[in-house]
Formats: structure tokens, C-alpha cells, sequence
């Protein structure tokens, strides 16, 4: 399996001052005034000469695919370099854009998560060692730096080598993107486009217009036409459900049925027959034969949901299902065929779980044919608004409260907060204010406690009766300015005070009329 670096200790294996002179003589070149693809190009070379890393990579992730690619390569002809792409989580370079971290394989010949795109030859990747360093702008991985190295008593230090050359590379992206188009561009954007999905996608329940999602359900759009089996990951309530219904509905299978498993919900002496049913007489209690979630998806999408709860028995009559296509009744003989595409979602760390011995690998492999990360709430800031409109009608209606908006100091506190619990969390704060709510507006006390104590809201529950007056005073007034675009008569004529009162208190509290406008 792959090693983090930090688990390895430093190996003094050459000069110092020798690494010294190349990091400068490396930023010399990334300052001149050449293609970012040519001057990256020059540095491998230089890498090659004096440090003995061999074939050099940069691979980076374009925003509007999610498919990251291999760039720019020393070491590699034209052709070859044009096969190496990835998928966000797959192989080591995937890894790495993904989590940002480095990784480092002692002996790659031994390494199973090596995909070995570029096609190199076995005898080629004896007794080497493989080196991948995240490309970082601005903290956030734009692809990764890859390279052999031999002997393999050198890595560790040349691993914080390597990742010190990848900081170079990563300002030059950036610094030069500002300067011209290049072939760089067409893979990194750096101010991430927008995304906009065909008229005919059936969104249905999902909502959201931000960038992140959109690069989502683009993915998800491609993979709906064809029977691959789908790989949703993503935090605990970020919508992985809907977004498997989402890539059903736009399948051929949309009228066909859609069966929802939540693995997770189901006791382990119940979920095999669940999932693949039971003959009559199979166990006590089995009266009659009953069906299994696979008959019944038959000509469908059956959704394993939490798939990384499964037992380890479990997933082996899993991966017989996927590979065979068929299987058989609990306390039956006779093998059933059927024609299911399967969607399964996960929040756990698969990959730690393989390395604990509680996740098949070879199912793993299986499922991770495509694979479609969801960005949490704290990633899709623009859709916070459009998600608290919604929650706020659908409540409204349900509880039947009159509540039609949010207050601006509300909004405030809304988009300041972390989200941990993502989308459920936010359902669940504007489902709380819609209660506790009597008026159509919900202001910044009727949230939750956890986001009142943000400093942003100065909504904190130690404060005194007159700064609890101030509080709400402010949050009144601003939400006045905001109805009147900024106009101090009008909003006092709403608030039933003097316009003289309204300059006043806007002044005290700093609030400036001309963002209403």
C-alpha cells in the first residue's frame, strides 16, 4: 500500500547546498518570461540532470471534467503523455488531487494502486520508487507532481525536495494565469467557470446553482446513459441519495423501478435476505417466499446506500452480483439472473477500511468504476440561500406558519456558519425557525443556538438587556433598509418612528444604507 511521508525518517542522501542551488536556479527559470508548459519542462530536465528523478509529471485537474490529466512530462513521448489521465480518487495521482496529501510508494513495481497509464515497462519499474506531491493554489490541490527516483534510500528526503518544487510550480499557474492563455488553461481554471446543465436533466428535488454542484451533477450526467456501476461519496447528509435518483431518472431505466437500500439501517442477520430475499420454510418466521431488493430492482437501479457498513460476508455475495450477475434466495438452490444497475454511497474511508480488513478490495475495485464526490454545504456557499427559500415553503405549508423570508442579519448568520451536518442540518435549523417563528419573517433569535453564538450574528446569549436591545434593534432596522433600498424616511415610516430616530441608530451601529441600494 502507499506510505505517507511523514511515517518515514529522513535519509541524508546528498548535499544540501547542491538542493540549495537548484531550487534557485529552478526559480530562476519559472521567473523568466516563457510558457508556463516550457519552463515547467526545463525544471524536470534540471530534476533529471541533478537529482536523478526520472520521468517528471505535472498532472492537473480541469474544473469543468473533473479529469485530471498529465500535462506537461520529461521522459515520455508526446503520445504516451496524452494517456495519462485520471479520475478524481483513482490510482495515487488521483489520491492526491483529492486529498491534498502527499504519498510516497518505496517499491512501485509492488503497488496495486499504480495504474501505470503511461503504459511503462516492467523491467522499468524494478526496485524504483514513486514520488506524488499535490500542486497547491491558494491551499486548494489544482493536480499533483509525480516522478520515480532511484535508489530507494533516497526518497524520503527527496519527497520534501519534491513538494518544495511543487510550491515553485504552483505560483507560477498562478501568477502566470493572469498573464496569458496557455495550454495550462484549458486544464486548470483557477476561477472556476460556470457550469450549466442541459434543459432535458430532470434535477428533480436537488437544488443548488453553485459551481461545485454543478461540476457534480455534470459527472453524474455523464455516466446516467450507460450501466456502470456509480460510486457516490461525500460527508453525511450532502444529498447522495438524490443524486442517485437524479442519475436514475436520467437513465434509460428512468421507468423502471428504483429501489432504495440503506445498509447502514438493516441488522446484519437481516440484510442478506433483504437484499437477495428468501425461499419459504429458509429460517424461523419464513413463512411464505419472499422477494429480494435485486428481484425487485430487476430491469432497474437498485441504491446501496452507507455500502461501507456491510459485513464482510455480506460483500462477498455482493461482488458475485456485480461480476456474475446473479444469485440466489436464502435457503434456495436455484440461481436467479438479473439485469440491476447498481448505485452505491458511502461516507466512510473505503481505503482506510481496506487497510483495516473490514472492505473488500476486490469489491472495492468493483464499485470505484465511476466515481462522484459531492462537495459539502460549507463548499456550495451560493446554494445556502436557495436552499433555506425552499425549506422555508415547504415548512411553512406543512406547519401552515405564515413565514415567507429571512431577515438580513438571519441571512448573515446563515452563510457565516460551517455547516458540519451539511443540507440535513440546514432542513433541520429552518424547520426549528419556521416553528418557533410567529410573524413572516424569521429573524436571528429563532435560530439555533450553535449559529447565534457566531460571532457575526452579535447574537451571544451572555450579553446584557441593553445589548439585547441594540441586537434586535439593528437587526429591525436593517431589515427596514433592506425592504426600502436603503431609504432612511421610508424604513422610518415602516418601523413607525421619526426619520430623525432612524439617522440616529444608523449611526450608532455603523450600518451603511448604500449595500441596500
Amino acid at each position: 500500500m502507499n506510505v505517507e511521508i511523514s511515517a518515514w525518517p529522513k535519509l541524508v542522501a546528498e548535499s544540501e547546498l547542491t538542493k540549495l542551488k537548484t531550487l534557485q536556479e529552478i526559480h530562476r527559470i519559472l521567473d523568466l518570461d516563457l510558457p508556463p508548459e516550457e519552463a515547467i519542462a526545463r525544471v524536470f530536465t534540471l530534476l533529471g540532470e541533478r537529482h536523478k528523478f526520472q520521468q517528471c509529471m505535472l498532472s492537473l485537474l480541469n474544473e469543468r471534467t473533473r479529469e485530471i490529466r498529465v500535462t506537461v512530462a520529461v521522459g515520455v513521448s508526446e503520445r504516451t503523455r496524452t494517456q495519462g489521465r485520471y479520475q478524481m480518487g483513482e490510482g495515487i495521482t488521483g489520491r492526491v488531487v483529492m486529498s491534498g496529501r502527499p504519498v510516497i510508494v518505496p517499491d512501485i513495481s509492488d503497488e496495486p494502486l499504480y495504474l501505470n497509464r503511461l503504459g511503462i515497462g516492467l523491467a522499468e519499474l524494478e526496485s524504483r520508487s514513486f514520488i506524488c506531491v499535490p500542486v497547491l493554489v491558494q491551499g486548494h490541490p489544482i493536480g499533483a507532481l509525480s516522478a520515480f527516483i532511484r535508489p530507494q534510500e533516497e526518497y524520503a528526503l527527496a519527497s520534501q525536495f519534491f513538494g518544495v518544487v511543487a510550491g515553485f510550480i504552483g505560483q507560477t499557474i498562478q501568477a502566470k494565469k493572469s498573464l496569458q492563455r496557455t495550454p495550462i488553461d484549458e486544464e486548470v481554471n483557477l476561477q472556476r467557470s460556470s457550469f450549466q446543465l442541459p434543459h432535458k436533466a430532470d434535477l428533480g428535488s436537488l437544488i443548488g446553482s453553485s459551481n461545485s454542484l454543478m461540476a457534480a451533477l455534470e459527472q453524474a450526467l455523464q455516466v446516467a446513459p450507460t450501466k456502470t456501476t456509480v460510486l457516490i461519496r461525500g460527508e453525511s447528509g450532502t444529498g447522495k441519495e438524490l443524486v442517485a435518483e437524479f442519475i436514475h431518472r436520467n437513465s434509460p431505466r428512468a421507468e423502471q423501478p428504483f429501489i432504495k437500500v440503506n445498509c447502514a439501517a438493516l441488522p446484519e442477520s437481516l440484510i442478506e435476505t433483504e437484499l437477495f430475499g428468501h425461499e419459504r420454510g429458509a429460517f424461523t418466521g419464513a413463512v411464505v417466499q419472499r422477494k429480494g431488493r435485486f428481484e425487485l430492482a430487476d430491469g432497474g437501479t437498485i441504491f446501496l446506500d452507507e455500502i461501507g457498513e456491510l459485513s464482510l460476508a455480506t460483500q462477498v455475495k455482493l461482488l458475485r452480483v456485480l461480476q456474475e450477475r446473479e444469485f440466489e434466495r436464502v435457503g434456495g438452490t436455484g440461481t436467479m439472473q438479473t439485469d440491476v444497475r447498481l448505485i452505491a454511497a458511502t461516507n466512510k474511508d473505503l481505503e482506510k477500511a481496506i487497510a483495516d480488513k473490514t472492505f473488500r478490495e476486490d469489491l472495492y475495485y468493483r464499485l470505484n468504476v465511476f466515481t462522484v464526490f459531492l462537495p459539502p454545504l460549507s463548499e456550495r456557499k451560493p446554494d445556502i440561500l436557495l436552499l433555506a427559500d425552499h425549506f422555508i415553503e415547504k415548512y411553512a405549508k406543512e406547519h401552515n406558519k405564515p413565514v415567507r423570508r429571512i431577515s438580513t442579519p438571519a441571512i448573515d448568520m446563515l452563510m457565516s456558519y460551517h455547516w458540519p451536518g451539511n443540507v440535513r442540518e440546514l432542513e433541520n435549523c429552518i424547520e426549528r425557525a419556521v416553528v418557533v417563528c410567529n410573524d413572516a419573517v424569521i429573524h436571528s433569535h429563532h435560530l439555533p443556538p450553535s449559529l447565534q453564538t457566531a460571532e457575526v450574528s452579535d447574537t451571544m446569549p451572555q450579553q446584557s438587556l441593553t445589548a439585547a436591545v441594540e441586537t434586535l434593534e439593528r437587526a429591525m432596522i436593517t431589515d427596514a433598509l433592506k425592504i426600502t433600498r436603503g431609504n432612511q424616511a421610508r424604513a422610518a415610516t415602516l418601523l413607525q418612528v421619526t426619520e430623525r430616530v432612524i439617522n440616529y441608530k444608523v449611526k450608532k451601529f455603523g450600518i451603511s444604507c448604500e449595500r441596500f441600494r
